[in-house]
């Protein structure tokens, strides 16, 4: 089966635009023009991915991503916000409530379904992966075949792009990273974001997972480089 686009936007004209092309990909496609229908369909349909707009009648955008990863049925459903709002504190609002990219209108129609094709790529390859791996350290515990992520026994729901990148610290404690190699090996190649959008995870990772932020004692800075997972020696 085709994999499922949900498209929500109150721009009809743009909703239509954007079908087209994903139909055109081979993808199927469903339609909601504001926040309530949007995240029924979210329920009853399961998409594999969500291209939400910011601003809609009723229920935010904003609000519509919060509420999906609170759900822990549909918290891994990737999410890329769509907003004509195109300063940085938009766009840090809307990686800090867990989309996992965003586009600005107007936008390229090819750059769009570029992000969307590499998001659907990144979450097929995770499912394929065949691992069998339970990480364990202090009171985390990861489960990288379910994505299932607790703290002291507490289930944390991450977004696709928070799992990927709490994964591959995780898997190698004690080896740092640059924000250009943290986007070179969570977001792909096929990435638009800027290294701004790595500190944004990295914030939103922690305020899930550390007990106290201001001491944190899984993902650690360091300064003037980037950020590694803690030694477990």
């Amino acid at each position: 089966m085709s994999e499922k686009i949900l498209v929500v936007d109150d721009e009809k004209d743009l909703v239509e635009l954007i079908s087209y092309n994903l139909l055109k990909e081979g993808l199927a496609v469903s339609k909601a023009f504001d926040g309530e229908t949007a995240l029924k369909l979210v329920k009853d349909e399961d998409p594999d991915l969500m291209i939400l707009d910011l601003m809609l009648p009723g229920i935010q955008g904003l609000e519509i991503c919060k509420r999906i990863r609170r759900d822990p049925e549909h918290a891994t459903l990737p999410i890329i916000m769509l907003t004509a709002k195109g300063t940085e504190v938009d766009k840090v609002l809307g990686l800090e409530v867990g989309a996992d990219d965003y586009v600005t209108k107007p936008f390229s129609v090819k750059e769009l379904l570029a992000r969307v094709r590499s998001l659907l790529r990144r979450s097929s390859m995770e499912k394929g992966t065949g691992e069998n791996t339970i990480f364990e350290y202090k009171d985390l515990h990861i489960n990288y075949v379910s994505h299932i992520v607790t703290v002291k026994g507490r289930q944390i729901n991450l977004s696709p792009t928070e799992f990927r990148l709490l994964k591959l610290l995780a898997q190698n404690p004690g080896r740092v990273y640059t924000r250009d190699q943290l986007l070179d090996r969570v977001w792909g190649d096929e990435t638009f974001v800027e290294p701004r959008t790595v500190d944004v995870h990295i914030k939103r990772l922690r305020s899930q997972i550390e007990e106290k932020k201001a001491r944190p004692q899984y993902i650690l800075t360091i300064r003037g480089f980037g950020y590694k997972f803690a030694d477990m020696e």
